[in-house]
Parts: C-alpha cells; structure tokens; sequence
C-alpha cells in the first residue's frame, strides 16, 4: 500500500494541509483508525507508513505539537485499539507506533497519561487480554528509562494487577508481566522506590512460576528477572531462605505463604532448568548459580552441594558450548571453595569430566574459556585433602599431566601461565599415582623450562611465575619415594631434571632481571626457591651449591642484601637472602673437597657464627676490608662472619676482592687477633690460612712478624683441628715457600696430606701406570710441590720413618712416580737423597716385622733414585757405602722375608749393571766377596729342585737369577776374584724348563732360560757357579757326552726340546728370550761338536717350528724373535736353499706392510736376516726382493735409541734390559754375541773391545761384507764410534 492510500480522497479536502508531512496526512489516519469500517489490513499498512515516517526524526513530533490534543487522541485511538485488534502482527505494530511515538515526543505528560490509561484498561480487562498492555508496557519500560520509577513510585497499582496476572495460567501472559518486572529491576532507581513487601511478592511469585515455567519463553524472562534479582545481596537471602516449609500454627494464611508452599527452594528449581535440554536455559541457569554464590561463597554453596548441582554442572563440561563452560567453570570455581564440595566427593565424580573438557577446550581458539578451566584445575588440585587421592592409577594421572603439559605451550601467555599454576598443585605428592609416574613430571617441567625461556625478557611477572612453579615444585617433589622398578622415569632422574632446568633457564632468566632492575619481590622468591633447592636431592646438592659459589652467588646476595635490606628495609628479603646464604655454606663446609677432604671440622661453630651476623651483615663487600682492619672486640663474630665468606668463595673461584687487599686484610687481622688472645679459633685460622695461601702467589713474602704469628698460631692448636690435619694443595705450597714454616710443619702436613688417601691403584708396579698416578689430584699436587722445591723430598723421606706404613708406602708411590714420571734425578737431588738414605739404612735393623717395611720402603726409593740417575754418572762413596749396607742386610735377612729381598736385590742389581766400566770390577768385587749374598743365592736356586710351583717367591727367584747372570757374565769377562762359589745343576734347569712350566711363572721361566744362556755362552764353566754333573750321564762316558760335557748330549737334545716348546707357546716375553737362548746353545754345540749343532740346526722340528710361527698372523710373522729365529737357521745351515720359502714368505709379508710400517726392532732384525741370505746364492727373483727390501731398509731414517732404563722384576713382567727389549735379534745376530743380559750402559761403553774379542773367538762369518754390515749396524745402534770400531775389526778380525 502506497502513501497516497493513507489519503482518504472523501475527507481529505476538509484537512489542513499542516497535518500532511511527506506524502501522509496525519488527520487522515487517525480517522482511518477510528472508522470500523477500515478493514483491519488497511489499518495495518497505514500503520506501516506512520512507522516508516516516525524512523525520520522530528517529523512526526512537529506535526503534533501543532495540536497537542489531537496526539493524545491518537495514542488513545491506538491504545483502544489494543483490545480489539487480535491480529498479532497488527498488535505488534500498534505497539511499536506508540512506543517510537512516545519517544520522538519526549513530553512526561504523554507518559503519564498512557500509564494512567494502562492501569484503566489492566483494571478493566482480565486474563489474557491483558497480554498486549502488558506486552507494550515492557517494551515501554525498556524503551523509556524513567518510565520504571513512575510506575514504583505513581502507578503501584499496575505492578499490583502484574502480580495478580502472575497467577494466571496463561504462560504467554506472565512471560510478559516478567518481561515488565525486568525492566522494573534494572533500573536502580524504580527498585529504591519499590516497596519492599511487593518485592517480596514479586520473589514468590517468581519462584512460584519457575516452579510450574513449561514454556521456553516463560523460563527465559523469568531467569532474565531472576538474575536482575540477584544482583542484591537481601533478594538473594530471601530468594535462598524461600523453603518448601508448611507454616506454623500461628502463621497467618496469606496468599504469599500459600505461594511459598507451592513451589520449590531456588537451588532444586536450578537443578532442574539444568538438567534440561535447551543450552541458554542452561547457561543462564549456572550464571544465577554463581550469582547467588558470588555474594557470599561460604553461605550460600552448601545448599546447592547438598542438591548435587556440582555433580549436573560436571556432566554438562560434555558440551561443545564454550559460553555453557565457561559458565559451568565459573560456577565450579565458586563451589569448590567449599569444603563440601571435596568431602562429598564431587571434586573425584567430577575430574574426568574436567580433564576431557580441558584436553577438548585446548583446541578450541577461545583463550578465556582454557583460562577458566585452567582455574578450576588449579583450585581443585590446591584444595584437594591430602587423604583422598584424585588419580589412583597411572593412566588417569598421565591423561591431566598430558593436559597441562599441552597447556604450558600454548601460545597465549595467560593461558601458559595459569598451566604453570596448575602444575604447581599438580606436583604435590597426595596427587601423584601409584606407582609415581615420574617421567610425566620431568616432561611437565622441561615444557616449563621452554615455556619460560621463550618469554620477551621485558615480562617479569610471568618469570617469577614460571620459576616459582618450577621450584616449588622441584622442592615438594623431594619426598617422593623411589619405585621399586629400575627405569629411567625415577626420582633421580626428575631432580636432575630440576636442577638441570634451574641452572640453565631460571638463574640465567632472574640474574638478568636483577641486573638492570634488582627487584625486592622477585629477589625475595629467587632466594627462597633456591634454599629450597638444597632439599631436593642429596646426591645433587653438592654439585648445584658449588656450582652456585663458583658463579658468585655469594656476592650476589651480599650485595643485594646490602642495596635492599639497609636501614631495615625489606625483612623478607634479608630473611630469605640470609638462609640461602646459610643452606649454601652449610652445603661447602659439610662437602668433603676433592683433594684436601673436610673444608671444616667445626662447622657447626662456623655455622652458629653465620646464623648469628648474616641477619645484621648489611655492607657492600668493598666494604670488608674496613671491617676487618676493626678493633675484634666490637664485632668479632662479624669479621668471623666475613672470612668464612672469603674462604668459601675464594675456595670455589670467585675473588670477591682483589688478592692484594685480601693478603694484606688477613695478615693485618692475624697479626692483631695473635696479639690480643694469643690463638686463633681452629674455624677462624683455617680460612684465614687459606686466603693468604691463595693470595700469596701475587704478593710480596710476609715479614717475620707475621710470620711468626703464624707459627705460633698452628703452634698453640691441637693438631686434629688444626688446618693442617687436612691441608689444601695451596696451604701445601704455603708452608713448602717460608723454610721456617717447612722446618716445624712440613713433615705433619706431608703425613696429613698422604694420610688423606691416595688411590692404591694410582701408581701400579710397573711404569706404564704412572700417567694413571699423575691424573690422580693429589698425587699431581705432591709432583708439583716437588718440581718446585727440592727440599720436599727429604720432608717425604721424614714421612718414611715417622709415620705408619701405610702412609709410608704413599710417600713411595709418590717419589716412584716423581722418578719415573720422566723427572731425573739431578745431581742436586741425588746428594740430597743419597746422604739421607744412608743415615735410615744406619740406623735400620731388621729384628721386627715393622722395620722390615720399612726397611723395604727406603730400598724402593733407593732404588728409583738409583734409575733415574743421569747417564753416565759414576758411583761415588756415598755410593759405595749404600752398596756395603744392603748387601750386608741382604745377608741378615732370611731368604722367606721376600718383601725386603727383593727391593735389596734390585738395588744389588742395579748397582752391578749401571755402574761405569772403571767402577764395574770393583762392584763385582764387592758382591762376590760377600758370601752371605752368595749363600743367598744359594737357597733361592734350591727353591728351583722344589717339587711344588713357585709362584709367592717368583719376583725374588727372579732377582736372584738376574742377579747370578749379570755376576757369571761380568766375573767373565773382568776376571774378578771368587770367594764362594754356587752349586747349580742343570739338569734341574732343563727340567724346569720341560716339565713344570705350566705350574711355573713366565717371568721365573724367562729368568731361567737368560741364566741358562749366561751359563752356555761361558761354556758351562765359571769360578762363580759350580755345574753339577749330570746323573744320568753314563760311566765311563760317551764322546759325545764327553765333548758336551757337563750338560751332554741327552741335556742338550733336552733343552733345544724345551726351548722350542716354549717358543711355541707364543708368549711375547718367551720369544726373545728363548731365541737367544737357542742362539747360544748352538754356538756352544758349535764351539764343542760342530756336528751336532749342525744336526740340531737341520732338524725336521725346526721347520715345524718357524712354520707355526710365520702362520700365526701377521703381527708374529714379523716378529723380531722369529725373524731372528730363521737368521739362526740360514746361518747355522750353511745355505739358504731350504729356507728359501721361509724367506720368500717374510719379504712378501714385509711388502704388504710397508718397511715405514715397521717397527724399529723388527726393522733392524729384518735388515741381518737379509744380509745374511744376501751372502748365499738365491734365486733370481727372491734375490731381486731381498735386495730391494735392503734398499728400502737403508733408505729409513735412523731413529734415537734410550738406553737408559733398566727394568726390574719387582715393577714388570718382562726381565730384560731395554736394549735387548727393543733389538733382540740384533744383540744375537751372528756379526756380534755378546751376551743378552749386559745392560745397555756397559754394552755402549764396552761394546767396541769386547764385541771384537767375541768376534775373533766365536764369528765363523762365510762373507766380510756381512760381518761389516752386521758390526756396523750394532755400533750405530751403541752410537759408539764407527771408524773406530772399523778399525779394530779390519785390524782385529780380519788379520
């Protein structure tokens, strides 16, 4: 219907034209209203256009404000019209006309006339046909706001008739009276005004109709009003007091207590809106719940805990609503405040239903419904008792640590935090499952860990958070016991985690923070949490509190004490910063250090001292000095206080000041404190000790003022409280720099330091362990007090007499790994050593077991001085002399008493074969003048006829045997005068050697097989040793026997036998030895019956033997004994032609190795071996390799040969000297035979006269060019003079 329908054509003309605005004459449509004969859909559209029109502001009001009669005729005509029209859409026009109408006019005189004929028509009407008075009244009111305060203050009577119409049945009808009540509560001012028993009323009835509420329109407005309602504080105390109670006897019947009676208590008619199916109801339902609870928690959620609502808010967490959950954790939160709600139970009915909404909510993008749930995690886990578990089983406590650890790394900062929180409650020991799932907890706190250290560094309240969590965490954990099941989710592993996590991301995290801007609050929770920290596992705290001192965190909370807590301010601060400092020293005095063990035995007086001044310890450590330059009296305790800070913190690295200012404070406190009391507390006197120890090294020598404070210090403590029962390496260096402190302290603090326990296993018997002795902390120590201070020494001998043995025998370890650590002892050291060590021999006796260990401890070091002493130095008196008493001791000793003999003998051996060629004939003198070493001698060989293995006596057999070869070979060739000779059979020998080597050692085995060799090379005949004849020898004898003679053919077969059985059992100490053994019992069969040797040679056994040697690999293919084996079988066999294989196979096994690849010895070996095939003829091809391999040869370049060292059997496994260890085939090649057993420095020294001797007497050579090559290589290997030589062989040998 257009405008121009609004005219009515008949009637216009009489209209005024001011009546028309815009196409639409006012007076023509309020005569079409009035007319009945206007169909009801005219009025309609004509209605439509007045809407239309009235959208335009002040078009409509400056039509009417020509006639104010004329719009009250026309809101009259419309309000009438609101009993007789029954079309809804047409009534919902006629409403919106008056209500915008009304708007535009904005005149109170309108308002009260329409209110005034409200009340008429409400008065007038009954039932339902007040529906649309009530219907524009509400709209009214929420269009006008003054509107409500007129009808509470002049119109009473239209809320009088509401309340009678909530009483009605019509649903529709008291939908709409709550819709004006509504409007009536919302505004502030109209509920002042209300009448206090009509609100009562309202209340009722509003109950009332909840109860009975069936339609949805209904149920909403009147929630709608309910949560207006509860808004104030008295509604809802009368809302929740309005029980299902029948009255008393004397209650007057009224229709409100009738009311009262029939509808149920606000918690029951909540409970059941929440258990319907419609989600808004639901969602305004729980917020009139929490409504109600937000005014007074304690009060009001035992009503709605006693109706079971936690448990129907719990089953509605199943909704995808995310307004119904964050209304339903709103809710939850406020209820759980409560302990009924964990005593009846709700908080275990309900936690699933929460950890399945949170894991579903997480993946949602609303943050403030994950923040809500997050909360209502967190208040639970907190305020659950500790008595009823919420995850008895493991599964249901993975699925909530699963929740929170995805909720820390969420992106929303809020979100993570309040994660961060929850974790916290999380980690409390009544919520960890059974079995404790403590891999769950170490992801928990590594995600936090993450988390933290992504956050901006301008964010430090969410820091402190997240290192609080971590912490508190970490610290409630330290009670957790261990699972039985050994896995890696363990305890251990999660306080590793912990600490772990507090060390690489919170310090950092905090020390930054504080850096630019020290926060007392931040402070104050860093310090606690970090106390804590020393709880958390005892096995670590060691670690993390020296790790803390070593990164200045003593400073750190001194000087934060000192900027923050001065003048009393913060309390808390210098609380907590005081029993971090406490717990942290505590930690360092009760930790034993690594090297010089217990920091303090009276740490509970260091600790009594720390306790009483740290409170009151208020200055900046630039300031400590100044304190300690204070008269004692007067703050004693706190200078106390300040060198026990210095001392720790100096002892883990951190120099809180420079060490100039640190010296000279302490002196200047000793000096005076000696004056003032005569002695030091032991717990005050070892740090001060200490710090100037420390602090020495960039400091000038005390003067003896000082120093003899110091004296008198250590002088008046008892020794086991002093600093010296437990040295540091720097008081060592401290008292081994002032020679007077040395001379009164040196030898206690030596004995201390030994005492304190090195490793048995540092420094082993031979000398490969001596690295594994200088990585060992206190043994390096005691070496570089040693390289810096000779005098050491002689404090360590003192240590070998005044102290017990077992200490004794550390002080040995240490000089044996000083001596053979490659430090030589110099001449200095050597006058200093010898002279001492004669003295202790002395005085030695060996009538008690003691002294015998100690008698063999002053051999060890004998004998390690006697090594180590520099190449070609001569033997002086103090020499001889120590020669004179061991040997004289070794006498005295029985020969059971091996712990003594066999360092005695050593020492005897040394002598005899380091000693210089002018000092060597007297050596031997003075061994064999002394028949009690011979006699000796004597019942150690008797050992050998034993029917039992030797194995306890087999280091001194040993000796002994070594010892017997070195005299027969030296007597030999010095002609030396014998007193007392030694029996000795050989067939023993041989039978050792045959039938009980396996019950016998190697090491006994090698040395017989060298004495067997000694006694061959002298042809069985020496004034040192008496060979006995052998009794299976046939009488008269056999020529063969004869020419043999004392060993025999049978012995000689016997012993090639044993020898080459031996070689086949392919040990590395056998091989050598029983080559050049062999090498030598052919020469004396060579030298005796040159058939047999010949026959011996060509034995069929030989080439089994250098056949299972050459197949056994590689590795002992080339090995020198067997090459020096097959240089013995070419030689002796007078050809090459059946050994051409042998060769051919040792230069293709050189070939494929490299001759750069080759050891030294087995290249010199290797070189002899092929000069002497060089001398037969060979065929073209093998001719061709063998002299292509000599080229190759002497294309090497020459390397250095040490031929220092002798090695002894009382420290190895392997008794021979280094030369023969290093070129064993060498020594035995057939250009030199010189017997195996002469030490290096006599072989070098005698080699160029003696070797020609042997040579001229022994040397069959087929060729003088393989005699030059042969002789040439040995010098070069003596690095003796070769022309010389040369000449002696041309002159020699050859003429």
């Amino acid at each position: 219907m257009s405008t121009l329908d609004v005219i009515l054509e008949k009637i216009h003309l009489r209209h005024d034209p001011r009546w028309s605005a815009r196409g639409v004459c006012v007076a023509c449509v309020l005569e079409l209203m009035d007319r009945e004969d206007v169909s009801i859909v005219r009025k309609s559209a004509a209605l439509a256009d007045v809407l239309e029109l009235l959208k335009i502001a002040g078009v409509v009001r400056g039509v009417f404000q020509q006639d104010k009669r004329v719009c009250l005729h026309f809101i009259c005509t419309l309000m009438k019209m609101l009993n007789s029209v029954e079309d809804p859409a047409v009534l919902e026009q006629i409403i919106q006309v008056l209500v915008q109408l009304l708007l535009d006019l904005k005149e109170e005189h309108f308002m009260q006339y329409v209110l005034d004929e409200l009340q008429t028509q409400l008065y007038k009407v009954a039932g339902g046909k007040r529906f649309p008075h009530l219907t524009f009244l509400g709209k009214l009111v929420d269009a006008v706001s003054f509107l409500a305060q007129m009808l509470t203050t002049t119109h009473l009577c239209v809320l009088e008739c509401m309340c009678e119409s909530m009483l009605n049945p019509d649903e529709v009808l008291k939908s709409a009276v709550c819709y004006v009540f509504r409007g009536v509560w919302a505004s502030e001012a109209a509920l002042q005004s209300l009448p206090h028993a009509l609100r009562e009323r309202v209340c009722v009835l509003l109950l009332h109709t909840l109860t009975h509420a069936c339609s949805l329109q209904l149920t909403i407005n009147c929630l709608g009003l309910l949560l207006l309602m509860l808004r104030r504080g008295e509604m809802v105390c009368f809302l929740m007091n309005q029980k299902q109670n029948p009255p008393s006897e004397h209650e007057e019947e009224s229709q409100c207590t009738e009311l009262s009676n029939q509808h149920c208590s606000l918690p029951l008619i909540l409970k059941r809106l929440l258990l319907g199916g419609d989600e808004c109801v639901q969602v305004v339902s729980v917020r009139c719940v929490s409504a109600v609870l937000t005014h007074s928690p304690s009060q009001y959620c035992v009503p709605f805990i006693q109706a079971d609502l936690p448990e129907f808010l719990f089953e509605r967490l199943s909704s995808n609503n995310e307004v119904l959950l964050w209304s339903v954790y709103s809710c939850l939160l406020l209820l759980c405040e409560d302990a009924a709600f964990f005593s009846q139970c709700h908080s275990i009915y309900g936690i699933v239903s929460l950890v399945r909404s949170l894991k579903a909510i997480l993946k949602l993008s609303n943050l403030e419904v994950q923040k809500k749930g997050l909360q209502l995690l967190t208040a639970i886990l907190e305020r659950q008792p500790t008595s009823v578990r919420l995850f008895p089983t493991v599964p249901g406590f993975v699925c909530i640590a699963e929740v929170v650890q995805e909720a820390v790394t969420s992106s929303c900062l809020r979100v993570a935090t309040q994660a961060a929180r929850a974790a916290t409650a999380l980690f409390r020991l009544h919520h960890q499952s059974s079995p404790i799932h403590f891999g769950e907890l170490k992801r928990i706190v590594e995600a936090l860990t993450s988390r933290c250290a992504e956050l901006p560094s301008h964010i430090t309240s969410q820091r402190r958070v997240g290192r609080g969590v971590c912490y508190e965490a970490s610290v409630k954990e330290n009670t957790l016991p261990t699972p039985d099941n050994q896995s890696e989710d363990t305890l251990e592993s999660l306080c590793v985690c912990l600490l772990h996590c507090c060390d690489t991301a919170y310090i950092p995290a905090v020390t930054r923070l504080c850096e630019r801007v020290p926060s007392p609050q931040v402070l104050q929770l860093f310090f606690s949490v970090l106390s804590m920290q020393f709880s958390l596992s005892p096995s670590l705290t060691p670690t993390f509190a020296t790790k803390l001192a070593s990164s200045g965190f003593i400073r750190l909370a001194v000087e934060h004490k000192a900027l923050l807590c001065s003048g009393n301010r913060h309390s808390s601060l210098n609380a907590a910063c005081c029993g971090f400092l406490l717990k942290l020293c505590a930690s360092l005095l009760s930790q034993p250090h690594p090297v010089a063990g217990n920091h303090q035995q009276g740490g509970e007086e260091v600790e009594y001292v720390l306790r009483e001044c740290l409170p009151s310890l208020c200055c900046r450590v630039c300031d400590w000095p100044s304190v300690l330059l204070e008269i004692p009296e007067e703050n004693q305790n706190t200078q106390f206080c300040l060198l026990h800070l210095l001392y720790l913190s100096v002892v883990h690295g951190d120099r809180l000041l420079p060490d100039s200012t640190v010296f000279s404070s302490v002196v200047n406190f000793v000096c005076v404190m000696q004056e003032q009391h005569d002695s030091l507390p032991p717990s005050v006197l070892k740090p001060a000790l200490y710090l100037l120890a420390a602090t020495q090294e960039s400091n000038p020598d005390l003067d003896w003022a000082a120093l003899n404070s110091i004296i008198k210090a250590l002088s008046s403590t008892p020794f086991f409280f002093s600093p010296l029962s437990s040295p540091h390496p720097a008081l060592l260096h401290f008292i081994f720099h002032y020679p007077a402190l040395a001379e009164r302290f040196g030898m206690k603090v030596l004995s201390s330091w030994l005492a304190g326990g090195l490793e048995p296993a540092a420094c082993g018997e031979n000398k490969q362990s001596c690295p594994d002795l200088e990585k060992n902390i206190k043994s390096s120590v005691l070496l570089e007090l040693l390289e810096k201070n000779s005098s050491t020494i002689l404090s360590l001998l003192g240590v070998l007499c005044d102290d017990d043995t077992s200490v004794a025998r550390q002080a040995v370890q240490v000089l044996r790994c000083y001596l053979q650590a490659g430090h030589s002892c110099s001449s200095a050291q050597a006058h200093l050593l010898k002279p001492a060590l004669l003295k202790l021999l002395q005085r030695f006796t060996c009538d008690s077991e003691d002294n015998t260990v100690l008698g063999s401890l002053i051999l060890e070091v004998l004998c390690l001085v006697q090594i180590n002493l520099p190449a070609q130095s001569n033997m002086d008196n103090t020499d001889f002399k120590l020669l004179y008493h061991v040997s004289n001791l070794v006498g005295k000793v029985k020969c059971n008493n091996s712990e003594f003999l066999r360092p005695a003998l050593n020492y005897i051996y040394g002598c005899l074969t380091l000693c210089s060629p002018h000092t060597a004939d007297r050596v031997v003198s003075m061994l064999l003048s002394n028949t009690s070493v011979m006699e000796l001698l004597q019942v150690v060989l008797n050992l050998l006829s034993s029917p039992f293995p030797i194995i306890s006596s087999s280091p001194l057999v040993c000796c002994c045997l070594l010892l017997l070869s070195s005299l027969i070979t030296l007597q030999h060739t010095l002609s030396a005068q014998v007193h007392k000779s030694v029996s000795l059979e050989l067939e023993i020998f041989v039978k050792v050697l045959t039938f009980h080597k396996r019950h016998t050692d190697n090491l006994v085995l090698v040395c017989v097989v060298r004495l067997v060799q000694a006694l061959l090379d002298v042809d069985l005949s020496s004034p040192v040793v008496h060979v006995s004849k052998s009794l299976r020898l046939q009488r008269p004898l056999q020529p063969v026997d004869g020419a043999l003679h004392p060993l025999g053919y049978t012995g000689a077969i016997s012993l090639v036998t044993a020898l080459q059985s031996l070689l086949l059992q392919k040990q590395e100490m056998l091989l050598n030895t029983c080559v050049n053994c062999l090498r030598s019992l052919t020469g004396f069969l060579h030298r005796r019956k040159p058939t047999i040797a010949q026959h011996v040679v060509c034995q069929p056994w030989n080439r089994f033997l250098l056949y299972s040697l050459l197949n056994s690999g590689e590795n002992l293919a080339l090995h020198p004994a067997t090459l020096s084996l097959l240089t013995l079988l070419v030689h002796w066999s007078g050809g090459v032609t059946q050994w051409d294989s042998d060769v051919a196979f040792v230069c293709e096994a050189a070939e494929k190795r490299g001759v750069k690849e080759l050891r030294e010895n087995t290249t010199c070996t290797l070189k002899l071996l092929l000069t002497e095939c060089s001398a037969f003829s060979l065929s073209e091809q093998l001719n061709m390799r063998v002299h292509s391999l000599l080229e190759s040869l002497d294309q090497l370049p020459p390397t250095e040969t040490n031929t220092k060292a002798l090695l002894y059997p009382s420290n190895m496994h392997e008794c021979v000297c280094v030369c023969e260890r290093i070129f064993p085939s060498l020594m035995r090649s057939q250009a030199c035979w010189i017997s195996f057993h002469l030490p290096c420095r006599f072989c070098s020294e005698h080699t160029a006269l003696h070797s020609v001797k042997l040579l001229q007497e022994r040397c069959s050579c087929r060729s003088t060019r393989s005699c030059l090559l042969g002789l040439k290589q040995l010098i070069l290997m003596l690095n003796v003079d070769p022309e010389l030589d040369l000449n002696m062989w041309k002159h020699g040998v050859l003429k």
